[in-house]
Formats: C-alpha cells, structure tokens, sequence
C-alpha cells in the first residue's frame, strides 16, 4: 500500500522519488488537466461547492435537468435521473426492484453496488459462468411468474462482456429486466463516450436499465440511472429519491459545458491505447477487451518489475482481502509517447 499527498496523475511521487502511473479509474486523465480544472472552477463559482437539498425543494437548480436530458441523449435512454455517486444509483435500482413481482439472478463478476440482500427470498446468488446463470433463469420461468432481474457489470475485465456480450445474448432476454452497470465504459466507450446503452438495447431485453458512476468517464463525483421515461419518473417519485442529497450541480455543469474537451480527450485516449497494444509484441499475455484501456494480469513478479523500474499500477484486492490479487496496467490520456515508450520496453522484456 502507498499512501500519496495529491490525486495520482500519469506521475506520483513516493519517497520523493517520481513514479509514472499507469494504474486507477481516471481514464480521460481530467482531474489534472488544467483546461478541465478551469471549466470546472468556473463552475464551483457559479454553483457552489455543494448542494444538499432535495430535489423536491420549492427552490431548483436548472442545470440538473439540462445536464440529464444531456445525458440520456449521449448514451441513447429516454430519460436520466443523477445522483451523488454511482454506488448509490446501483443501490437506488435494486432497492426499488426488490419486491414479490421480481427475482433477483446476479452474473458472474457482478459489482457489489448491485448487491441487495435485505430480503431473504430476494437474497444475492453469483453464477460462476453464464451457462449457468442461463439454465436458471430459464427453470425459474418455467416455475415461476415473477420477472427475472439480471444484473450485470458491462466491463468486468475478464473479456466476459463487453465488447460482444456473447453470455448475454444466449440469456431469453426478452423476458428479462436487465440492470447493467457501465461505470467503467460510459465516458470513453460507444458513439461519444455514450457506453453501452445502445448495443445492449438492441438485444430487446424485456427492459434495460443502466446505471454508472460518472466519476471516472467523466472526472467528476456522482451517478446516474438511465432507462425509459416511465421507470426514470417512477424512481424520482420514490422516498429515497427525495430524501437523498443529489449530486453536486458544478459537477453537472462541467459535464454539460465541457463536450469538447471530453471529444478530445477520449480521440487521445483511444490514440494513447492503439499505441500501447502495437508496440507490445505478445499482448496476449494481458486480458483486456478491445475499445477498453485496462490490461489485466496475474504476475505479482510483473508489478514488482514495473515498481523497480519506476512504474505503479493498479495491484490490490478487490472487492474485498478474501479476494484473488488484481494487476492491471491502465492507460490515460493523461500518458505521453515518452510514458507509453518507457512501459512498453519493460514488458517487452517480460513478456
């Protein structure tokens, strides 16, 4: 574990000694850029640090409802509903869907903001493949008349689902309401970072549902859930929707007003990936997922390799200590030709 003073750009320094950083969720690398950082200032003056009313106050702020109709146009929905961050928008669609008209079927490497177990019928089960989690869902509709609820992870780095979710199509969708969470893919995934919306709709799964975190697409705290206008409007006239502090509106003013530095920040991106997939002779050695910058690995010799030579990545366990050691090289647009050259000659050599 390293514990650093300031957000881990494409360098952090340890010790006071600089290392590259190839690791994290900031894929866009806008937390540090300074065009990003003066747009979303500018903001901050104009909204405020926070907002925490509901709402469903009396008084509203107008950028909530531009930024979502924004938002629901990008990734292909009817309607979107923010929220303060995209944990809380997973659980905001189970709870809502946990009932007796519903039965739960989680995928494999499911996220746990999807996880809702506060009901024993309803209580979480994760197939280990989709063979199984398909066989299931087919034997509990033959017996059953609840609706089966999928959730699913659309990036899940194991090359499971995206880009061709070849276990989902084999699923009977049409009677399926699926939850997909697309944290990792919307922002830099699909037509303008619009995520997955749109080819999972195409499969005509009975209703799709999606939620994500905005904060690593698009550099900014919050969450949103995106579906038809009626689930959208039923979500917003709910307790916890009201009860709940909404995301900060500087954050959805420099997703609204910041189009073009995201348009050029993801064709860098997209550049910075290309680059790094050529000039690594054997990159079957990693998984990764075409149109995705993460390259996963198992080598705790490879991590150790990459710090001796100046070079962090992403290595701990995830979700929990109970889990299997994750190593992933992620690239940014953050990253140099210097950068990429410099982490490509070491794996070179070792793989």
């Amino acid at each position: 574990m390293h514990t650093i003073d300031s957000f881990p750009g494409r360098e952090i320094i340890l010790n006071d000694k600089p290392y590259l950083y190839f690791g994290g969720t900031a894929y866009l690398g806008l937390q540090m850029d300074i065009e990003f950082q003066h747009l979303f200032i500018e903001n901050i003056k104009k909204y405020g640090t926070n907002y925490g009313a509901s709402r469903k106050s009396n008084v509203r702020i107008a950028i909530f409802d531009k930024a979502e109709e924004y938002l629901a146009q990008l990734v292909g929905s009817d309607a979107c509903v923010t929220m303060s961050s995209g944990y809380l928008a997973g659980q905001f669609i189970g709870q809502f869907l946990n009932n007796s008209s519903n039965k739960f079927f989680y995928s494999p490497n499911t996220h746990s903001a999807l996880y809702i177990s506060n009901q024993i019928k309803n209580k979480p089960k994760s197939y280990i493949t989709f063979t199984a989690l398909n066989i299931a869902i087919r034997d509990h509709l033959e017996k059953n008349d609840t609706i089966p609820v999928v959730f699913l992870d659309s990036i899940d780095f194991s090359g499971a689902n995206f880009p061709d979710f070849e276990g989902l199509k084999a699923l009977p969708l049409e009677e399926v309401i699926l939850v997909v969470d697309d944290s990792h893919g919307i922002g830099i995934t699909g037509e303008n970072g619009g995520g997955v919306f749109r080819k999972i709709q195409k499969l005509n799964p009975k209703e799709l549902i999606v939620c994500c975190s905005l904060g690593k697409g698009f550099g900014v705290q919050g969450g949103a859930v995106f579906g038809s206008k009626e689930r959208i409007l039923s979500l917003v006239n709910t307790d916890f929707f009201g009860g709940s502090s909404p995301a900060s509106p500087a954050n959805l003013a420099s997703i609204f007003f910041g189009e073009s530095i995201y348009r050029k920040k993801r064709k860098l991106l997209q550049l910075n990936t290309a680059y790094f997939i050529e000039n690594i002779e054997n990159i079957s050695f990693f998984k990764y997922m075409v149109g995705h910058p993460a390259f996963t690995f198992s080598s705790e010799k490879l991590t150790h390799l990459l710090e001796e030579n100046g070079i962090l990545v992403t290595s701990f366990r995830y979700p929990s200590e109970d889990a299997d050691l994750m190593s992933r090289i992620v690239i940014s647009a953050a990253h140099t030709k210097a950068d990429l050259d410099r982490i490509c000659n070491i794996l070179i050599s070792y793989v």
